[in-house]
């Protein structure tokens, strides 16, 4: 049966048999059946459902899952419908209304971007409730390293907006002369300020893709209010 519904499944359908993931299923299902664990199983793979690879034009990567109730639905940085969005993605919107004018939304869930190619990868997809971190070293990093190949290897022009150190690691994975790598601190308050806030980074990527003849990101937000 196929894991992913779409064209992520057979460029990711080795992984799913190795040693690794077979230890990591086994893993989560025992997390899903003795803690509160997000997000909900049915959204662990979100971020490849919603952006399929043919369509993909810009990665944002983050670390593992909000940990809060409601919160987490598989992109990252985003949260559901009626969930107040989290101070880092706030300093995203801010930077987003400073770079290209966008209007700072009422809701902090990120669909509308995925859907038009912007890849929202956590490298961590699962966390135990109110335990940030619980689900690292278990074998995802495996698997969203094996994404991040996947993608270097396309021709196809795509964008890495690679925000704080945690992301910064997976520079030397891309070696791609059709990709774009903009770094700048992490959005979360502690650092924002350090450079993260007039990186223009939104702007930057949609003028790479036009010069690649790629159809831009809309990254105003306001229309899915």
């Amino acid at each position: 049966m196929s894991i992913l519904k779409n064209d992520w499944q057979p460029l990711l359908e080795d992984e799913f048999q190795k040693p690794y993931y077979l230890e990591l299923r086994q893993f989560l299902k025992k997390e899903y059946s003795e803690h509160s664990v997000f997000p909900e199983p049915q959204n662990i793979f979100n971020a490849l459902h919603f952006t399929p690879f043919h369509n993909l034009k810009v990665v944002i990567l983050g670390q593992d899952p909000y940990h809060g109730k409601g919160q987490a639905h598989g992109l990252c940085f985003s949260v559901q419908e009626g969930i107040t969005p989290p101070p880092s993605l706030v300093n995203i919107f801010k930077e987003l209304q400073s770079d290209l004018e966008c209007p700072i939304p009422d809701h902090g869930c990120l669909t509308a971007w995925a859907k038009q190619g912007v890849l929202l990868l956590n490298t961590v997809l699962t966390v135990r409730k109110g335990e940030p971190a619980s689900h690292r070293g278990k074998g995802w990093e495996l698997f969203t390293d094996r994404v991040i190949e996947i993608i270097n290897q396309s021709h196809s022009p795509t964008v890495f907006l690679l925000w704080g150190k945690h992301a910064a690691e997976k520079t030397s994975m891309i070696t791609n002369a059709h990709h774009l790598i903009l770094q700048a601190p992490h959005p979360s308050p502690f650092s924002a300020h350090k450079g993260f806030w007039g990186c223009r980074h939104f702007s930057q990527a949609n003028a790479y893709l036009v010069s690649q003849g790629v159809e831009p990101v809309d990254w105003n937000l306001s229309a899915t209010d």
